[in-house]
């Protein structure tokens, strides 16, 4: 039922609170798609809030509410409605309450392929560890992170368990299956579409309440449900006891406790989903949360009319569809146009919506919402029991340095030169060995081999190509190191926080700022990341400013021209580079919202989750998988580039008195090189430095095996830096003058930085977006890389 607070108790918005001031909520404001997300969150009427601390920027603000930190932006916290009388807060009341359950022994509606092969499909809240589950379960590889959106589209795997073939999908991390962001769609469609045999609900066992809140709609839905009890060791460790057999049979679900990033209970998991799918399974039978008399008598007008339609009912719950009516969802009415009853059906679902908002006060999907939160509260007073440490303790110490108003940023900073600046120092110690080990090879290869096209071709154009880029493969190890203890720490979400209202003020959303951080490991899955941003217009923004922000493609490039010219500050010139990406990208940032994404921006709304300490398991493999897909690369599209550069250099053979750089001007690669050359001469870049950064289309770390074998000098003790530094116009009025000075270098690092994304990142962009978008990034980028190298040049050549 519906209970209102008495007219003398003050109220004020939850904006006007200060740090570590509590109230409760009293009504939350505004409409659409901010208010779907803010209660299916826990923001409703009767739930308590406290103020943590605000933004280093003051935007946004983290607040705390049943037991799980999440960041609001002011403007947000402006719609919800609070009270801080005494009163409330004692009372501790909920403002709806459940009236329990009803079971329903109903014939599963999702028929399973008959034989031994079992689908199953992994949903859950972000950061409740659904995807360490996904690795260890089947023994994938997939990327694990602490903050939302790590997993950014269905991951398939398929293994043996007994005599079953589990083919088992990881669906984005979701709050709920509503409307409100794709990745929540995506996981709602897959479940109606796909029908798995069994849903394997992962849930964070130190966020009960918040957790459960998808699993009620996963009861809606009527599936055969099992719940993995994740991280129990730390509900365990809190000192909270949870009965979690009474809560099973509560709920119609078996539960089994889980820690997966250890692989304890997974056994017992996959036992009890092949029970379940047997139907051998005691605990599990199909319920109806009882929403109480008037939601159940328009959740039963609405029943009436749907199963009018046999072939609906067949593959969707009509009571599932009933309550997405009366929460008026969008998608359901699209699903429903085909119904020979479809007017009768909206006409009925909008006189229901409409008697219920008048009794309850409230919109359709708040009602529920409540309604569903009343269930859960009454559910887990059952069988959740103690009092629990605080959980936060320790992320509040961390974040008292890491978010604060004043240190918070320089933190940042400090951490972005620390991870550039060791990339360099530490880095280069394996990097010459390993370029040791390629002249060692080279050298072989020289004195064993009779002279002509076979040793050239193994010599200067493999080993000198690929064997110019493998060097650098501990830079790039370091770089995700880094960037792999951000995510698994937490800290990812801590940066978009401090971020946001940065981001705010470039027309993109804090969490933006995610995948943004990680267009430095590689902008194609940041590309992918975006699917995690709930606005279109902020989706297609950070998707055309990510090619600014410099992948670790290009860090090779950086390295060798850092390491032959700026030998001193090697770490505050890579920042400067860096540093440009990200300045441009706020500038395209803001041009693009004036020129084309003028509507309103859409809420932060953020969980930030507790701060863990990665194990060596996750770091170790995230960057073996980098490193792994940059070898596979050398053996691939570097390889055969690098081969064809050489080709078109060596061919045809000139005089056997010219020289080697006076043959490769008289090559098929000089006389291409020479077409482009005056395109690129105002940046003070010759036909070789053209013919580079044309390789370096399909993929930049092409750019160094391109420059290794276009300036082969001839002497086998020569390194390639050597090479770069010695390297002299042979005509012309620049005859004699060095190719590359510093000028030049940091000009050519800026172009790197700025032109052309690779193929692979167009081709998500095309994927993600569409074909226009795709081309426009391929000709804003490379038109900005020209004028800003142009400036830098021709600026530097006046000193």
């Amino acid at each position: 039922m519906s209970v209102s607070l008495t007219p003398d108790i003050p109220c004020k918005r939850l904006s006007e609170l200060k740090t570590d001031e509590e109230g409760v909520i009293t009504r939350v404001f505004g409409h659409g798609s901010f208010r779907n997300r803010i209660t299916e969150m826990g923001f409703v009427r009767g739930k308590s809030v406290k103020v943590i601390k605000n933004a280093p920027l003051l935007d946004p603000v983290e607040y705390e509410i049943m037991g799980y930190r999440i960041a609001l932006r002011r403007a947000e916290a402006e719609l919800i409605e609070v009270t801080t009388s005494p009163e409330s807060r004692s009372s501790g009341a909920n403002f709806t309450t459940s009236e329990g359950t009803f079971p329903q022994e109903s014939a599963n509606r999702f028929l399973h392929k008959a034989g031994k092969t079992i689908n199953a499909a992994l949903v859950g809240n972000p950061n409740c560890g659904k995807t360490s589950l996904f690795n260890m379960a089947s023994g994938a590889r997939e990327h694990v992170g602490n903050y939302s959106g790590v997993t950014v589209g269905a991951k398939q795997a398929s293994f043996h368990h007994k005599d079953y073939v589990i083919n088992l999908v990881d669906l984005p991390g979701t709050y709920s299956i509503t409307e409100y962001s794709p990745e929540e769609l995506f996981v709602r469609t897959h479940i109606l579409e796909q029908m798995p045999d069994v849903v394997i609900n992962v849930i964070d066992a130190s966020n009960l309440e918040r957790n459960l809140y998808l699993t009620t709609q996963l009861i809606d839905m009527d599936l055969k449900v099992v719940v993995a009890l994740n991280m129990y060791d730390e509900l365990s460790h809190s000192g909270a006891q949870l009965d979690y057999h009474a809560l099973g049979r509560l709920l119609g679900i078996p539960i089994i406790p889980t820690i997966a990033a250890q692989n304890v209970g997974l056994t017992e998991l996959f036992d009890t989903v092949v029970a379940v799918f047997e139907d051998n399974e005691p605990i599990a039978r199909h319920i109806h949360i009882n929403y109480g008399h008037d939601i159940e008598r328009s959740i039963g007008e609405l029943q009436k009319l749907i199963w009018q339609d046999k072939d609906l009912v067949a593959r969707y719950s009509s009571r599932y569809l009933a309550i997405k009516l009366l929460e008026n969802d969008q998608t359901t009415l699209q699903l429903l146009q085909k119904t020979p009853n479809y007017d009768k059906i909206c006409a009925t679902a909008q006189k229901e919506r409409q008697l219920l908002e008048r009794i309850y006060g409230e919109e359709g999907e708040t009602i529920i919402a409540d309604a569903k939160y009343g269930f859960i509260a009454g559910a887990l007073e059952e069988t959740y029991h103690g009092a629990p440490r605080d959980k936060h303790a320790r992320t509040s110490r961390i974040d008292q340095f890491v978010t604060n108003k004043i240190w918070g940023l320089p933190f940042f900073f400090l951490l972005m030169w620390l991870m550039f600046q060791t990339t360099f120092t530490l880095g280069n110690i394996p990097a010459g060995w390993m370029e040791q080990g390629v002249s060692w090879l080279g050298n072989f290869v020289q004195s064993h081999l009779s002279e002509g096209s076979l040793r050239d071709l193994l010599v200067d154009g493999i080993i000198g190509g690929v064997g110019g880029v493998i060097v650098f493969l501990p830079n790039i190890l370091i770089l995700f190191f880094f960037i792999s203890l951000m995510e698994d720490t937490g800290y990812m979400a801590r940066a978009a926080f401090i971020m946001d209202k940065l981001m705010h003020k470039m027309g993109l959303h804090g969490k933006s700022f995610i995948p943004l951080l990680m267009g430095f490991g590689c902008n194609v899955p940041a590309v992918m990341a975006t699917r995690t941003l709930e606005s279109h217009k902020d989706r297609i923004l950070t998707m055309l400013i990510l090619p600014f922000m410099s992948c670790s493609a290009r860090l090779p490039v950086y390295v060798l021209l850092i390491s032959a010219f700026f030998p001193r500050h090697q770490g505050l010139v890579l920042f400067s580079i860096y540093l440009i990406g990200i300045l441009l990208a706020v500038g395209s940032s803001l041009l693009f919202k004036r020129l084309f994404f003028k509507q309103t921006e859409a809420p932060f709304v953020m969980e930030l989750p507790p701060y863990r300490v990665p194990t060596g398991r996750s770091v170790i493999r995230h960057m073996w998988h980098k490193g792994s897909q940059y070898l596979r690369k050398m053996g691939t599209i570097i390889l055969v580039a690098s081969v064809l550069i050489w080709a078109l250099g060596h061919y045809p053979k000139g005089d056997a008195s010219l020289t080697p750089a006076q043959q490769q001007e008289q090559s098929y690669i000089g006389h291409i090189g020479k077409v482009i050359e005056p395109v690129i001469r105002p940046l003070g870049f010759d036909w070789q430095i053209g013919i580079s950064l044309i390789s370096g289309l399909a993929a930049k770390e092409i750019v160094v095996s391109s420059m290794a074998v276009l300036t082969d000098s001839g002497d086998d003790n020569a390194s390639l830096v050597s090479n770069l530094q010695n390297l002299t116009y042979t005509e012309g009025k620049h005859a004699g003058e060095k190719v590359y000075t510093p000028l030049v270098a940091y000009t050519m690092m800026v172009f790197i930085l700025l032109y052309f994304p690779c193929i692979a990142t167009i081709t998500a962009i095309r994927r993600e977006a569409s074909r226009k978008w795709a081309l426009f990034t391929l000709c804003y980028t490379t038109g900005v890389a020209w004028i800003v190298s142009f400036i830098i040049y021709q600026i530097g050549s006046l000193f």
